[in-house]
């Protein structure tokens, strides 16, 4: 691990810095999974070996549990899942998702030591796990599955201590780091990664992390010093600072002093009203509208648990006409308002005003967030696919580019998700030509395409909470 040194960072303990210089889009170090499995919603649709989501998989004929694409998932799989198999089938069913992969954790321990390979930078006992931080009701989910853990564990397999026992669902409860499918687009899984674990939070980081076959990867977002001190963001920067800072005493234990906490930078733009050639709203407008808006979110996302997409339709249309007028593009509530309604359009298959509002979005993110944040970055893929769906090349085409451009430094060239977007900037920079060159020719052929195969369904919009993407697992 040449690329990084462990220092003491002043007020937040251990963490790393460059040992080099690095550039936007640089692998500062990638570094595979001590241990992980898969969510327990998803146990039976998403490989235990892989992680990648398939229609049709293969079930472990032992334990009845575990589910693999096929012999050569299940095969590869069989090291990590072997004691698991016999216990889980011991037990009589399968345990949580934090009892699997503390087991496998412990396992893995037994089996191979405190270092399993020359690039681990720390060991499980030297990380914190903050159980004298946790809350009374947390404390007492956290000794329930300690209990049932003891359990669960084979009397046949090394016996251990509470304390130990302890210490690794700690580290799981507040170093877990979400494992995603194949393409990065959904969360499928927690695992434990030691070295990530090392990289402490900043609310306007130099790093971010993403999955890329198996492995996560630091990946640089700008132009990085040789000394300077890797951070990652903890939580989605789109929150205020004073909900960030309670997010992170809560779930993570710390007070952030980051410059963008202490001076609520950009705090004005997420809550601000709006401003029409100088005019603006009072304050007392901005905070009706602000509380009329944030009642109408819990109202859309009750709907939306029930199906009823038109009725979301319904009420944002209807907050949307009374705080538009009087909110800031860059408010909060407004901004995800505008990315459910996107979201909701596109699947009841309304393109042309689903790609206003991703438009307006993206437009929004713009002003808020890192130029290479990965939020925006997939912000501006879903807009320009939109754009495509509804026939409006041009901002399609640019909208792609430009998300292409912030996945190639977010998540490198060879992610699946990127090599997506290569395929629809060449596609869509070849139509847009066509376009340039005779619109009607270009229409009528796409009308023609579209007749012979039909645009197929959106995936179902998700719920507003999903929306604010968080890498970093925490048990709910």
């Amino acid at each position: 691990m040449e690329n990084v040194t462990i220092f003491d960072s002043p007020g937040k303990g251990r963490g790393l810095k460059a040992n080099k210089e690095f550039w936007a889009g640089d692998v500062i170090f990638s570094e595979p999974s001590f241990a992980a499995v898969v969510f327990d919603s998803l146990a039976e649709r998403i490989c235990h070996s892989c992680f990648r989501r398939q229609d049709k998989l293969q079930r472990c004929g032992q334990c009845k549990f575990s589910h693999y694409c096929d012999r050569t998932c299940q095969r590869a799989g069989w090291a990590e899942h072997k004691q698991e198999c016999a216990a889980i089938k011991n037990y009589g069913k399968a345990p949580n998702e934090n009892i699997r992969l503390v087991a496998r954790i412990m396992w893995r321990l037994d089996k191979e030591g405190d270092v399993v390979s020359d690039t681990q930078l720390t060991t499980l006992d030297q990380l914190e796990d903050h159980i004298e931080d946790m809350q009374e009701d947390e404390l007492k989910e956290f000794k329930v599955d300690v209990h049932n853990f003891l359990d669960y564990w084979p009397r046949n397999s090394k016996q251990h201590t509470s304390d130990v026992i302890s210490h690794v669902f700690g580290l799981i409860n507040c170093n877990g780091f979400t494992v995603s499918d194949q393409r990065g687009l959904q969360a499928v899984g927690v695992g434990l990664f030691p070295n990530l674990c090392l990289v402490n939070h900043n609310c306007w980081p130099n790093c971010t992390v993403i999955l890329n076959h198996g492995k996560i990867e630091l990946r640089s977002l700008g132009k990085l010093a040789e000394g300077e001190e890797l951070t990652v963001s903890y939580v989605d920067f789109i929150n205020v600072s004073e909900e960030r800072r309670r997010l992170l005493k809560t779930q993570y234990f710390f007070d952030c002093t980051c410059q963008h906490c202490k001076e609520r930078i950009k705090d004005d733009l997420k809550m601000g009203g709006r401003d029409q050639d100088g005019v603006k709203p009072s304050e007392e407008q901005v905070k009706d509208a602000t509380d009329y808006c944030f009642q109408m979110l819990e109202k859309m996302d009750q709907a939306r648990l029930k199906g009823d997409y038109h009725e979301v339709v319904k009420i944002s249309r209807e907050c949307i006409g009374k705080t538009e007028p009087l909110l800031a593009d860059t408010h909060i509530y407004l901004l995800r308002m505008w990315s459910t309604m996107s979201e909701v359009q596109a699947y009841l298959q309304y393109f042309e005003d689903a790609a206003e509002y991703a438009r307006k979005m993206v437009d929004g993110y713009m002003k808020l967030y890192h130029p290479n944040n990965p939020t925006l970055g997939m912000a501006a893929m879903r807009a320009g696919v939109t754009h495509w769906q509804a026939g409006l090349i041009e901002v399609g085409h640019g909208m792609i580019c430009k998300a292409y451009a912030i996945l190639m430094v977010t998540h490198g060239p060879m992610h699946p998700i990127t090599k997506d977007l290569e395929s629809m900037r060449v596609q869509t920079e070849m139509e847009l030509r066509m376009f340039k060159q005779n619109e009607y020719v270009y229409h009528s052929m796409r009308e023609a395409a579209l007749k012979n195969r039909p645009m197929t369904m959106m995936h179902e919009p998700k719920s507003m909470e999903e929306d604010i993407k968080n890498l970093f697992h925490r048990r709910k």
